[in-house]
């Protein structure tokens, strides 16, 4: 019993299996060249796997593009979407006239509210 112990074993540290067997799938190294600080960030992909033309910059955050034949990938931005904001969103299901009557009506509902509270006055005391 005392030759199957595992005295002096970091259990949690240390794989027990081996690589035997393990076959590998094949990888690729692509390079990103960022514009804003001028450095090279290497990624490792499946080689199945498509590469995206642009990358974060792991050193300043920015949009690094694909190095290819020692060339900068050419980036289609025309597919990208401008960002909307929530008023384009919300004249998407309302025109500007109706949003002025909803207001109105929604201010007048607010001020007659105000004059039914109890305790509550409309002037500052100076």
């Amino acid at each position: 019993m005392a030759d199957r112990s595992l005295r002096g074993m970091r259990l949690g540290a240390q794989s027990l299996q081996s690589e035997e067997g393990v076959s590998f799938s094949p990888r690729v190294t692509y390079t990103y060249a960022c514009a804003h600080c001028g450095r090279e960030t290497s990624m490792v992909f499946a080689a199945e796997a498509e590469a995206p033309d642009v990358w974060e910059c792991k050193y300043c955050g920015r949009e690094a593009t694909l190095i290819v034949d020692d060339k900068p990938v050419e980036v289609d931005k025309a597919d990208a979407k401008a960002p909307r904001s929530h008023w384009d969103m919300l004249l998407e299901r309302r025109t500007e006239a109706e949003l002025e009557e909803l207001l109105q009506e929604r201010l007048e509902y607010l001020r007659s509210r105000r004059g039914q509270g109890k305790g509550t006055k409309n002037t500052i005391d100076a």
